[in-house]
């Protein structure tokens, strides 16, 4: 099948697009994607109904349309008509995630998609996976798998977006996957609220400063790191612990330990594998970050390459991975295992609307 992933991921920088041809078990073609920026009036009304706050209607509604300009602009770039394209996997934009209280929520109507694309779609892969008890997140771990086919392994594929997220893939093909402990999003909040820019771009503001060791050892100290996974996170779960622990650090000093705790999570994380990776191959906006892959070499102690060392694209890959997901839905294949997410049992998962 030919289908079209879209993700809005917690960084809030924009939407990501990609074409892949799969059946949702092994990876065909990846075809041409992009990413289109939220202008800053739309990330800001994004960001005013985090938690479920506010006008939450108005915002699935417009983000929703948003997407289905960015589906014409990709088929059109890609030369390929809507009718050719048999689904498109729409993730929508995570405003609360509380699996622990059975609570997920992505904006975004997949009918009115529908509607305004001609093409069917699966939308809310989270939700049924929350309702059985897991943690919904993350989806891309079985999508890593396929990829990786060929790697050498023990492997771990890290993304970096707002939240961070590993996927630990055995030489058997064994998976395990949880959230690692923030990402870009506390980064990108301090850089926002020191500088007026969303990003540290480049990791400019981290790498003028230097990284509190008192800090980080506190923040290597949280009790989520010591949880067994599978396990997840809300996009501000570590904000209040990290904002306590950075108090009247100047802004180069900020942006230099919380690059750093993403790292110290990382390192964390690697403690419940069941082997040590021979790589880390890393996607997500992270690893555009210089200051952030130094931390993570020299916090890991191994072989840490952007995702693009094997061929891979480490900005579509989110996207691809919706595309691919959308296809095992409509086949009723399992999205979710209880070794990524800690369901009871393999689960599918995903709205289905068809193409109007």
């Amino acid at each position: 099948m030919l289908a079209l992933g879209l993700m809005s991921g917690t960084s809030l920088d924009g939407v990501d697009a990609a074409l892949v041809e799969t059946d949702g078990e092994g990876v065909g073609r990846l075809g041409p994607s992009l990413t289109v920026p939220y202008a800053p009036a739309r990330r800001d009304a994004l960001r005013a109904v985090l938690g479920g706050r506010g006008a939450v209607a108005a915002v699935e509604r417009d983000i929703t349309l948003f997407h289905a300009e960015i589906v014409a602009r990709l088929l059109a770039e890609a030369g390929v008509s809507a009718a050719e394209v048999d689904l498109i996997g729409f993730h929508g934009h995570t405003i609360l995630h509380h699996p622990d209280q059975r609570r997920t929520w992505q904006i975004g109507d997949g009918r009115l998609l529908a509607e305004a694309t001609g093409i069917a779609v699966v939308n809310d892969f989270r939700s049924d996976d929350v309702a059985a008890g897991g943690q919904g997140a993350p989806l891309v771990p079985v999508f890593h798998r396929a990829l990786a086919a060929g790697l050498e392994a023990p492997l771990a594929v890290l993304n970096l977006g707002g939240v961070g997220n590993v996927t630990w893939i055995g030489g058997d093909g064994a998976l395990l996957a949880f959230d690692t402990g923030p990402g870009n999003a506390l980064i990108d909040d301090w850089t926002l609220a020191h500088t007026g820019r969303p990003v540290d771009e480049d990791g400019r503001l981290a790498a003028s400063g230097r990284a509190d060791p008192a800090a980080m050892a506190a923040f290597a100290r949280h009790p989520y790191f010591d949880r067994l996974p599978p396990k997840s996170l809300d996009r501000d779960d570590f904000r209040g612990f990290a904002q306590g622990l950075m108090h009247g650090m100047g802004a180069g000093d900020g942006a230099a330990t919380l690059t750093g705790f993403t790292a110290v999570a990382v390192a964390r994380a690697a403690g419940h594998f069941p082997a040590p990776p021979r790589r880390w191959l890393v996607c997500g906006g992270g690893r555009h970050n210089p200051v952030m892959m130094a931390a993570l070499r020299a916090t890991l102690g191994a072989a840490v390459d952007p995702v693009e060392a094997v061929g891979w694209d480490g900005d579509a890959m989110e996207a691809q991975a919706f595309a691919f997901l959308a296809v095992r839905s409509w086949r009723g294949l399992a999205l979710t295992f209880p070794e990524t997410t800690g369901c009871n049992a393999p689960l599918s998962g995903g709205r289905h609307h068809h193409r109007l």
